[in-house]
């Protein structure tokens, strides 16, 4: 059970984090098409990794309490 929890998180917490670094990426991407002269892309790629990283560390803090309570039940 302890071992499926950990496997359930990562899993949730990865595909929650690529899907909101797709979200960043698409808006940010139109945001540079917008103004070229203001934002390059190097810009957007690191933004990619910064919302990357933010978004793992707080969604590893809520799925496993999530995916817990799902099995509890």
């Amino acid at each position: 059970m302890e071992k499926k929890l950990g496997i359930y998180s990562l899993i949730a917490s990865l595909a929650t984090s690529v899907v909101i670094v797709i979200l960043f990426y698409v808006l940010a991407s139109q945001k540079v098409s917008a103004q070229p002269e203001m934002y390059k892309t190097v810009d957007v790629y690191a933004g990619m990794v910064y919302v990357f990283i933010l978004s793992m560390i707080v969604s590893a803090s809520i799925w496993p309490g999530v995916i817990e309570k799902k099995f509890m039940k």
